[in-house]
């Protein structure tokens, strides 16, 4: 699609996301607050638009990252707060520092003149209106990179499908099959049902990908983090899947440590064990889903504890 169709697409919905500023439910807490006027909802973020960091990121998935890297952008603040996010520093904390959308735009204008292969916003949902705009004006300076949606999968249906013919790549988490499982990880019953409806209005929107050399341009690639005895809801996950959208791509992730209010739990204060991470690649390859495993003990580097704000 090109730039001229996603600023038209922008238009037509941005009345939409700049109303939820003055009551916003742009996620399934409906929080109702004014942010306008710096009422704060669950996300703990008002009316600035709050940045940790952006950079050149290797150690994406292999589409994502691709040979020159992702240009990603980290967020502060989120709406659903695992009790063992690595991000903890600023989804929790909300470190980081107000940028206006013209500053937003030229991150995501250097990032691309660093031959960065997309833009990859890292939970915006709470951002969507002062990402939209910034995208705007970005397009007018000439941006021309895909677009990567990276969330958690906590989302309205209704909000994702005004993403459509904007966003052009959605890398979503899918945490939890089980009420009980979220809430034991999250504190948040509810995120199955909306996760399992918001990522297939992302697969409806993405079901055809499209490639260029080893390097995705448009798609959807759905994320799992094993977490420690939790082995049975990463199953259900993989064989939904299967069942309901089984061209998907999975990414297997293994990098799991107890960070943050996890250290204090003791369900969830260990990392996986290699059977655990085994048996669950050997599910994937035994019923044929196509994607990427990350590797049993990645570095923890990759974490955003070790991220330097800019």
């Amino acid at each position: 699609m090109k730039n001229k169709d996603k600023i038209k697409n922008i238009k037509n919905v941005l009345e939409y996301f700049l109303d939820h500023l003055k009551s916003c439910k742009l996620c399934p807490r409906e929080c109702g607050v004014n942010r306008l006027k710096g009422e704060t909802g669950f996300c703990g973020t008002a009316k600035d638009l709050v940045v940790y960091t952006a950079f050149i990121h290797k150690g994406e998935e292999p589409p994502i990252t691709g040979e020159k890297g992702s240009g990603t952008i980290f967020f502060s603040g989120c709406n659903l707060k695992c009790i063992y996010c690595q991000n903890f520093k600023f989804s929790h904390r909300l470190e980081g520092k107000p940028v206006k959308k013209g500053d937003l735009a030229q991150v995501m204008i250097d990032l691309q003149n660093k031959k960065a292969e997309n833009i990859n916003l890292v939970t915006p949902t709470h951002f969507l209106p002062q990402i939209l705009e910034a995208l705007l004006i970005a397009y007018e300076k000439g941006l021309n990179i895909p677009i990567v949606y990276n969330s958690s999968g906590y989302e309205k249906p209704g909000v994702i499908e005004r993403l459509r013919g904007i966003i052009d790549i959605y890398l979503v988490d899918m945490k939890y099959y089980t009420p009980e499982a979220a809430l034991l990880g999250s504190k948040t019953r509810d995120y199955p049902l909306y996760n399992r409806k918001a990522i297939l209005c992302m697969h409806n929107q993405k079901k055809e990908p499209v490639w260029q050399k080893n390097t995705l341009k448009k798609g959807l690639i759905i994320r799992h983090l094993i977490l420690p005895g939790l082995t049975e809801e990463s199953r259900q996950i993989i064989r939904w899947i299967k069942d309901i959208m089984p061209s998907a791509y999975i990414s297997l992730m293994s990098q799991y440590k107890p960070y943050f209010e996890a250290k204090n739990n003791p369900a969830l204060d260990r990392r996986i064990n290699y059977e655990e991470y085994a048996s669950l690649a050997q599910l994937i390859e035994n019923i044929g889903l196509e994607g990427w495993f990350q590797e049993f003990e990645p570095p923890d580097q990759l974490a955003g504890v070790y991220f330097k704000p800019f």
